[in-house]
């Protein structure tokens, strides 16, 4: 209505707004827009899309450049340019938060540690951002009901995971190629080497060092054990000649204190003997001898003492019963006969 001089223009203009707002105002619409946006952008998803991206198949050859230097044929300036363009590339596809700072491949005489080795440690393991909606098979809008469209959806995922994993593929054997012939690479190489060599050949000098040290160590050990030794033996031999001049004969020494030493196992023995039988405790209705008052005390404790014990007690009655009382025993005095068999061992 503003525009009353471009009427049809602004007609057509007007649809694709309102097509744009269909779709954008459809989640599904706008999800699937949003996976083949890069197709739309491009020429479509009806077969007509081609796709521009670099194809590295040229660059896995030693003719796709001309020496080692810096010029625009150099190996160097060649594969920097490749690799500039693959990160273009992929950050049409990012969006303005996922951006990120691709390393790049560097001069002949760039850094290994700031420049070379940043490089290949990124695209050694890269991974491309594009969905590659392009290569699907099926489109889901044509789905008559939900198990079509899932299926068509799983088809289309299979299809775009091959692309992206092969995309990947060929990017790392290009990285893997250009390394293998990467002059800074090869110098680093042989740096470290020689730094490896190096440090063996330190480590070598320390250990062989170390064992002269303690074969050193040793060697002085040994002279001072032998000396010691031989102060000792000369000890040893002065004691012995004063022993024998004391005692006059070494075998009178070695007899006296031979003597000595059976005399005290002797009385020891004695000793031992004593205490046994000093500490000894004796079971009259057992006829038992025992060690300890602690054995004595379980003993008296057992079935078998208390059974014998009332058996001594019953024959005892009974000899009481047989034989009366005489009247020394009532006054206290006991026959001959009578403290012979007191003296002699009672018996069960």
């Amino acid at each position: 209505d503003k525009n009353l001089e471009n009427a049809e223009e602004a007609a057509e203009q007007f649809k694709l707004i309102q097509a744009a707002y269909d779709v954008l105002s459809d989640p599904q619409e706008r999800a699937w827009y949003d996976n083949h946006r890069e197709a739309l952008l491009k020429g479509g998803v009806d077969g007509d899309y081609q796709d521009d991206s670099l194809d590295l198949l040229h660059y896995f050859t030693v003719n796709c450049y001309s020496g080692y230097g810096d010029d625009e044929k150099g190996f160097f300036t060649v594969y920097r340019l490749v690799f500039e363009k693959i990160a273009k590339e992929e950050m049409e596809c990012m969006t303005q938060e996922d951006i990120e700072e691709f390393p790049t491949f560097g001069y002949s005489q760039s850094d290994y540690d700031t420049v070379v080795h940043p490089f290949y440690a990124y695209w050694q393991s890269f991974c491309t951002q594009k969905n590659f909606a392009w290569k699907e098979e099926y489109d889901t809008r044509q789905a008559s009901n939900r198990w079509e469209k899932r299926a068509m959806e799983k088809e289309n995922k299979k299809t775009r995971e091959k692309a992206r994993k092969e995309r990947n593929e060929l990017v790392r054997q290009l990285v893997a190629f250009i390394r293998k012939r990467d002059k800074r690479v090869k110098a680093h190489r042989k740096l470290v080497e020689e730094q490896n060599a190096e440090k063996a050949r330190k480590a070598e000098e320390f250990r062989r060092q170390q064992k002269l040290k303690q074969a050193k160590l040793a060697e002085q050990y040994k002279e001072q054990s032998w000396i010691t030794m031989s102060d000792l033996e000369r000890e040893l031999q002065e004691m012995e000649a004063q022993y024998e001049k004391e005692f006059e004969d070494g075998s009178d020494y070695a007899e006296l204190e031979e003597q000595e030493t059976k005399d005290v196992e002797d009385k020891l023995n004695d000793e031992n003997e004593e205490a046994e039988f000093v500490d000894g405790l004796y079971c009259p209705a057992c006829d038992k001898l025992l060690k300890t008052e602690k054995a004595m005390k379980n003993h008296e404790k057992s079935k078998k003492h208390r059974e014998m014990v009332a058996l001594l007690r019953q024959q005892l009655e009974e000899e009481e019963g047989k034989f009366p009382v005489s009247l020394g025993d009532a006054d206290g005095t006991h026959t001959k006969e009578e403290e012979e068999t007191e003296d002699m061992p009672k018996q069960k």
